[in-house]
């Protein structure tokens, strides 16, 4: 499910929490449209300022938790398998990471949630991992076409639940091994 809001008609105000909490159940997500700011206030259109990015290369960017160790095999796993080099990968924590998290209307810190971003769209949570999987070799796009039958609502509580508890299961490096 996307929203496509023309950029200079609207902006989408998404309230995101900063860490990863173990007891936190979502079950729906809220957003709310308003007009950008008028007046004094400095405006930083994402989308213009990180373009650079898409400029010399149109493959879409995997942002990942560079100190978990899940995120980190994950990462290795879609390398392992995108033979055609489809997908480029970024560290949440990197300054182009936490760029490109605004640019997908999340905050700079939001290490929460896989994002995969296109030159046109991005993706969260269960959505960008269906979408990398579509980008890798067989069998994982059939296996992501059957899988977005799914609820979307029941997909992301099974991510979020395994994204909560990462660091208690999978542990936590003191840097990005990627």
């Amino acid at each position: 499910m996307a929203l496509i809001v023309p950029i200079n008609c609207a902006s989408l105000k998404v309230p995101r929490r900063a860490h990863v909490s173990a007891h936190r159940r979502r079950f729906g997500v809220s957003a709310t449209l308003s007009s950008p700011p008028r007046g004094d206030a400095a405006v930083v259109d994402w989308v213009k300022e990180t373009a650079s990015f898409f400029e010399q290369d149109s493959r879409p960017i995997m942002l990942f938790d560079g100190v978990c160790n899940l995120c980190n095999g994950g990462v290795k796993f879609v390398r392992d398998n995108d033979r055609r080099r489809n997908i480029r990968f970024e560290a949440l924590q990197s300054e182009a990471g936490k760029k490109l998290l605004q640019r997908s209307g999340r905050a700079p810190d939001d290490i929460s949630s896989v994002v995969l971003v296109e030159k046109d769209r991005s993706y969260i949570k269960s959505e960008a991992v269906l979408k990398i999987m579509e980008y890798i070799n067989l069998p994982f796009p059939q296996l992501a076409f059957f899988l977005q039958f799914v609820p979307l609502f029941v997909r992301d509580f099974v991510y979020e639940n395994i994204a909560d508890n990462r660091y208690n299961f999978f542990g936590r490096s003191d840097s990005c091994d990627i």
